[in-house]
């Protein structure tokens, strides 16, 4: 949600041009600052800072996207396992056009998910027979690519990163020699990809009404296994906790922290996403939860794609449709209840990727001494009395309270 000045907007951020009602009402009544998501030498990606918000070390913990949608999807890894996430993208005159395949729906993707399974798995051996390599379909145009015996020690370039950029400078490379097996593996696999999407009546169709098509994959972040503790070990406040997301990161970090992963109906990890049943998620989690973390997706896919009207929108949403009932039903609660809000890094919506940079957060709840800033925005928040701080320090403080 986070974004830069825009000259089109007068020279204000996203949040100062859509002056989002209830984050400036809450900013106003809370207290503000600004949080440090990506520890040096980490990229700004939503694995990385969604983890640093939930307070863990990632120097201890992160081993990239894809053991994170393993567990969201509900494959377990095996210790020989090398989770990789694997977008279908689109490439139109040997470049990345979109990291999306062209707004790829789920129902469309399992079909193409199939496919590539039944062209590309392959056993070790015969006597042993179990597939090598595996397509496991997640939601949308992200998925999963599970190598057994690969090494994690390859440089990937993620697509959203990439738009509009040549996509053959940016195949996998080794880190080390031992690893480069694995990484001739993954570019062999995106080659083929691109001949076999090529051919599939969804992509033939989709080049016949001239639309963007689903026709390559593009693995990246990959590792192995995790080892985290859950959030209830690492803050004895919590005793129980739900996630609410759309996204299959987001559900695998909060199934590593030990939290209930509520999916909602019509959540879509987009613009048009299911906010008013995520909010009464949410009210009902709160009942019985101690923590509860809700994710939105849809201000970020509309920064990747450039659409500035749409994120715009999307913020408006959020703020009217479900922080809105949050905040009316919380305030109603016998039991007092914290609200903090805030982006996991800004994806400004005239680059079109993350970015590694501060992000405003605001923290209310009932009594607390608000402090002088009045509105949630980028710029204000540097004014905020919780100053800047670093990961985990945000945890603490939410903690504290």
């Amino acid at each position: 949600m986070a974004d830069h000045k825009v000259e089109r907007l007068g020279g204000k951020t996203l949040l100062q041009y859509a002056r989002p009602e209830y984050m400036n009402r809450l900013a106003k009544a809370g207290r503000t600052g600004r949080l440090v998501t990506v520890p040096e030498g980490f990229p700004p990606g939503s694995e990385v800072a969604n983890t640093a918000i939930l307070g863990y070390d990632l120097n201890k913990v992160y081993e990239g996207r894809g053991p994170l949608e393993a567990a969201s999807i509900g494959y377990e890894m095996q210790p020989d396992d090398f989770a990789i996430r694997c977008n279908i993208i689109t490439l139109e005159d040997g470049k990345i056009i979109t990291h999306n395949g062209g707004n790829l729906q789920t129902e469309d993707a399992r079909v193409l998910i199939d496919y590539l399974n039944e062209q590309l798995s392959k056993p070790i051996n015969e006597k042993e027979g179990c597939e090598r390599v595996k397509f496991i379909c997640g939601i949308q145009y992200r998925h999963l690519l599970v190598i057994k015996g690969g090494n994690k020690h390859i440089v990937c370039a993620p697509p959203h990163d990439h738009p509009n950029e040549e996509w053959r400078p940016l195949l996998v490379k080794a880190e080390l020699p031992e690893a480069q097996e694995t990484a001739d593996l993954i570019n062999n696999l995106i080659l083929k990809s691109q001949d076999l999407l090529a051919k599939h009546p969804y992509n033939r169709e989709k080049a016949k009404r001239g639309e963007r098509q689903a026709n390559s994959i593009w693995p990246w972040s990959g590792g192995y296994r995790p080892s985290m503790q859950t959030l209830m070990q690492q803050y004895p406040q919590v005793k129980t906790g739900a996630v609410i997301s759309a996204v299959d990161l987001i559900q695998g970090i909060g199934k590593y922290a030990g939290l209930r992963i509520i999916k909602v109906p019509g959540a879509t990890g987009l613009a048009d996403t299911n906010y008013e049943g995520k909010a009464q998620a949410a009210i009902e989690a709160l009942q019985q939860d101690d923590f509860v973390f809700v994710h939105v997706e849809a201000t970020d896919e509309a920064g990747h794609d450039g659409d500035l009207e749409l994120k715009l929108k999307a913020i408006d949403y959020l703020d009217q449709r479900l922080i809105k009932p949050i905040f009316e039903a919380t305030e109603k609660m016998t039991e007092p209840v914290c609200i903090a809000i805030l982006p996991d890094h800004p994806t400004p919506v005239e680059q079109r990727i993350h970015v590694n940079e501060p992000v405003p957060f605001l923290i209310y709840y009932k009594g607390i001494e608000p402090d002088e800033v009045e509105h949630y925005d980028e710029e204000s928040c540097v004014s905020g009395s919780y100053g800047l701080l670093r990961l985990n320090e945000f945890m603490q403080r939410f903690m504290e309270i």
